[in-house]
């Protein structure tokens, strides 16, 4: 029997800056460790869960993770959690916010450019480059008339909440699902 593969979730977001749009990253990591039976812990540059969980009929060696430092600035962490854990960037998601998906919309997409997303930018910069790692897109609708700052900063809807703890967390799952059964053939 092969080893369980390894796979690596980081979030973006804000930790002072619970509940907000942009931190919707962290907000769906933590439903995550919640529904999985993950314990989170705080180390030196973030907080930090693992545990063997199966998805599908899959085992898998899970890390959670999210950095301390601000969602712009958090690239040089994540690589190393990435550089110490799995090695391979089809073997890490980042769970990041999405101006361009609609609220709740859920989008899967390996590789490519960080599409003006700043967390995705340091992230991509602190791997030297390196852009073939999974990006759940997760919706958070376009901003309207106000100003992006001010949009993404803005509280989670009671219902956006409820969605992805419940409905989104299911799709989120779904996906990993699909990851999961790649990497363990």
């Amino acid at each position: 029997m092969s080893a369980a593969p390894q796979i690596l979730v980081a979030a973006l977001g804000n930790l002072p800056m619970p509940l907000t749009r942009h931190s919707l990253g962290q907000y769906v990591l933590d439903a995550l460790a919640s529904r999985l039976g993950i314990r989170m812990s705080s180390d030196r540059k973030g907080i930090v869960g693992r545990g063997i969980v199966t998805l599908g009929d899959t085992p898998v060696s899970l890390i959670l993770y999210k950095s301390k430092s601000f969602m712009n600035v958090s690239g040089p962490s994540i690589a190393e959690i990435y550089r110490t854990s799995v090695k391979s960037p089809n073997a890490m998601i980042v769970l990041q916010d999405s101006m361009s998906h609609k609220v709740e919309q859920l989008s899967v997409k390996l590789g490519g450019s960080a599409n003006g997303h700043n967390g995705v930018k340091s992230i991509i910069s602190a791997l030297g480059g390196e852009q073939g790692f999974y990006r759940f897109r997760l919706g958070i609708g376009e901003r309207g008339a106000t100003d992006a700052a001010t949009f993404v900063m803005g509280k989670l809807t009671p219902h956006e909440r409820a969605f992805w703890t419940d409905e989104g967390l299911d799709r989120v799952l779904d996906e990993m699902e699909v990851i999961v059964r790649k990497a363990a053939h």
